[in-house]
């Protein structure tokens, strides 16, 4: 179970590299554009803003290669900002243009009140049963996973399941609420990715990790 990570300088890689290790894969960290051209499955971490993590991936060449393995259908998995750049733009310090893989913007989470950053344990929920990507399928209804942000994404309306899905496939989602209710994570086909950290969720998180690298 061969696994690529994209460091672009933005994740906590240590533990993300030891939970996939503990979980039978083979991780390789990397910045080099030919290499995520190759890998089997893609795994791209990160914290911190939206602007400054586009300029890195752009001035290392990887939003292009990022683009291109995801237009394979190849298994894929994004963490917190791994999540967040795949869509087409973020609202933080102005707006930046993202990768554009997905149709909808991340934006600052409304918190009604509630302490911002959302960081801690909290359940994720499902609109119905688990569709396509299998990874997703696994996680339980009412699933404790470990969260630390303060943006969210806003997928596109009429991406996102049932009748308003439009043209083409819609995204699964899983969602979860702090203030309000926002997506937890997001799949498409053998695209997964998590607002939450899988590294940091104990067995709820191996399970996921295991699932993916499968």
């Amino acid at each position: 179970m061969d696994v690529t990570i994209v460091d672009h300088g933005a994740g906590n890689l240590a533990s993300v590299l030891r939970a996939l290790a503990h979980v039978g894969a083979r991780p390789t960290l990397t910045s080099d554009p030919a290499l995520v051209a190759r890998a089997e499955r893609l795994v791209v971490p990160g914290q911190g803003a939206f602007p400054d993590a586009m300029r890195r991936l752009r001035s290392l060449g990887l939003d292009d290669a990022i683009r291109s393995f995801v237009a394979t259908e190849r298994p894929y998995l994004g963490i917190c900002l791994g999540l967040q750049l795949l869509f087409d733009e973020g609202h933080e310090h102005g707006v930046t243009p993202g990768l554009g893989i997905l149709p909808g913007r991340c934006r600052a989470l409304r918190a009604d009140g509630l302490k911002v950053p959302h960081m801690g344990w909290n359940t994720v929920e499902r609109d119905g049963p688990g569709g396509k990507n299998a990874a997703m399928a696994g996680i339980a209804d009412g699933e404790y996973f470990y969260f630390v942000h303060s943006f969210i994404v806003e997928p596109a309306a009429a991406t996102v399941g049932g009748e308003r899905a439009g043209s083409g496939e819609p995204l699964e989602v899983l969602w979860s609420t702090h203030g309000e209710r926002f997506p937890a994570a997001v799949a498409r086909g053998a695209l997964l990715a998590c607002q939450f950290h899988p590294e940091k969720s104990q067995q709820a998180g191996l399970r996921l990790l295991g699932a993916f690298c499968r």
